[in-house]
């Protein structure tokens, strides 16, 4: 956080932390996450998912830098999934870049790249 000039953050374990890593950071702008609320929280969020339609927006831009790209990265249209960027290999855009749903081959959803 300090190299990044970061306000706060969050560490995430499928695992539990131990009682030096809670006391490291009770006090400061660092919440831990443990897998018990982890696996709360994606229960929570696949419950949502199924109750409504997906989202027709964007990943944030904190989400799009932590998978290493500049771009805001854009939900599939289709199922809600983060959408990957790729390039197409054949066809009339054999070489273009495109935006497909990380869900593939199950999920086809496409959207294309600005």
């Amino acid at each position: 956080m300090a190299a990044e000039g970061a306000a706060s953050g969050f560490v995430v374990t499928a695992g539990e932390f131990t009682k030096d890593a809670r006391d490291f950071a009770r006090g400061r702008n660092l919440e831990l996450i443990g897998g018990t609320a982890l696996a709360e929280m994606i229960r929570n969020a696949r419950e949502t998912l199924q109750e409504s339609p997906p989202p027709q927006t964007a990943v944030s831009l904190d989400t799009a830098a932590a998978i290493g790209t500049n771009d805001v990265v854009p939900i599939c249209p289709k199922c809600g999934k983060v959408m990957v960027k790729r390039t197409a290999r054949q066809g009339t855009n054999a070489g273009n870049a495109f935006w497909g749903c990380s869900g593939f081959p199950a999920c086809r959803g496409i959207r294309a790249a600005h």
